[in-house]
């Protein structure tokens, strides 16, 4: 096919989202239902014109998965940086991103090993691939910018933006075990490196870059008018900065993104003397953004603000492409019938469990703890974490098993919770203002 039909079929697709979004919410359809029904049909199962086998694109796909995943991770961040770190909501969060996220690998381990044959190592793996749940398809279920956002969307957010870091030394343990990656004697270097400093150390530099960065932009802007607009460039070079200076660091970039994201919504305005706010709600009141923006009351909001609305539309192009991949893939699975009780017991047994029992002791209502174990959604972070092993170099038949439990899951979860989504959280906020 010439460049010039993909042109043509990506603006048709794009303009069809425009055009019947609002109709797709009413049919109780979500719009990666609809990439991924895209992805089938352009596919070998389809059409045939997109050949994207994942053992012969690895490279592609890995890039590919891994700037979908920055970008989302980062508006994450963005959106849950107005609550306070001291605040109660941040516990549940916490819990469902490390307990709930060890337990749901050590489950998945498990059954990897006793009802799907796999090793020790295959079946960590498989674990530490599936166990995150999905920042880039969770957009009905994330929270919004508030500073008492709703607990169950704050809690499934941060979940999501949390374990994406908090399963990659999982990953490393499957790939050590499978004799792929040094785990030093006795594991000392998982539990020291992979595990202990990788994880905190992220954290540590996604924080200092997102609130360094913010903080000198704030004060060229409003002390020397300098530093303004270009606010796109800002968002793609504080992810960038943060992910690679955590790499470079040995320590996990998804985690740096995140915390970046959320230090830069946290960067405090730097009013000076002689200068008054312009009020509560000042593009209300007919102020342009490059007022705000050199405003010493307001330019911390309208970078926060500018730098969102940039990283939204990334992130919904991002989900676009990435799930329409996955569609024109799954022509490469090869369904067994293990896939048919393994994927239901994974996404309604393990996942309940697992969210129980790290939550035990926690003060949730019923319905939210409810729709907590249901909306644990896998996709695009489960993608690169597949293509990661693959680039470590598992190949042979746990690859190939890996591939189609993967790729399966992913497109069955994205059916499943796209369905009900919409009549689940409509039915959770009404429920919520009785």
């Amino acid at each position: 096919m010439s460049v010039a039909f993909w042109f043509f079929l990506l603006g048709v697709l794009l303009i069809s989202m425009v055009l019947v979004r609002t109709l797709l919410a009413r049919l109780l359809l979500s719009s990666a239902m609809v990439y991924l029904a895209v992805g089938v049909a352009l596919g070998p199962l389809g059409l045939a014109v997109l050949r994207l086998d994942p053992a012969a694109h690895v490279t592609l796909l890995l890039w590919a998965a891994e700037l979908a995943v920055l970008i989302s991770l980062f508006n994450v961040g963005l959106n849950m940086g107005a609550v306070p770190l001291r605040n109660r909501r941040w516990l549940l969060p916490l819990r469902l991103a490390f307990v709930s996220m060890a337990l749901t690998v050590g489950l998945i381990t498990l059954v990897g090993v006793w009802g799907l044959g796999l090793s020790l190592g295959g079946a960590v793996l498989l674990g530490a691939i599936l166990a995150p749940t999905d920042p880039v398809l969770a957009s009905g279920v994330q929270t919004q910018l508030s500073a008492h956002p709703d607990r169950l969307r704050f809690s499934l957010s941060g979940e999501g933006g949390l374990n994406d870091g908090t399963a990659f030394p999982f990953v490393m343990l499957g790939l050590g075990l499978l004799g792929l990656h040094e785990l030093g004697a006795g594991g000392w270097r998982w539990w020291l490196i992979d595990l202990l400093w990788a994880t905190f150390a992220g954290l540590l530099i996604g924080a200092l870059a997102g609130a360094l960065i913010g903080k000198l932009v704030v004060y060229l802007r409003t002390r020397h008018h300098l530093a303004l607009g270009l606010d796109e460039f800002l968002s793609l070079g504080l992810i960038a900065v943060a992910y690679g200076a955590a790499q470079l660091c040995l320590a996990y970039g998804f985690l740096a993104v995140f915390a970046a994201g959320l230090a830069l919504q946290r960067v405090k305005e730097q009013p000076q003397r002689g200068t008054a706010s312009l009020g509560a709600a000042p593009r209300q009141r007919g102020h342009s953004e490059e007022e705000l923006a050199a405003h010493s009351h307001h330019a911390s909001e309208a970078m926060s603000h500018a730098v969102h609305g940039f990283n939204e539309q990334l992130e919904s192009l991002a989900e676009l492409a990435l799930v329409l991949l996955v569609g024109a893939m799954l022509a490469y699975t090869q369904p067994t019938l293990n896939m048919l009780w393994f994927i239901p017991l994974l996404l309604l047994v393990l996942r309940s469990v697992a969210v129980l029992l790290g939550t035990l002791g926690e003060a949730m209502l019923p319905r939210q703890r409810s729709m907590t174990c249901w909306f644990g959604i896998r996709g695009i972070g489960s993608l690169f974490y597949l293509m990661f092993a693959l680039q470590q170099g598992v190949s042979g038949a746990l690859a190939e098993q890996l591939v189609s439990l993967t790729l399966l899951t992913v497109a069955a979860s994205i059916v499943l919770h796209g369905i009900s989504v919409e009549p689940l959280m409509r039915w959770y906020q009404r429920r919520d203002k009785a």
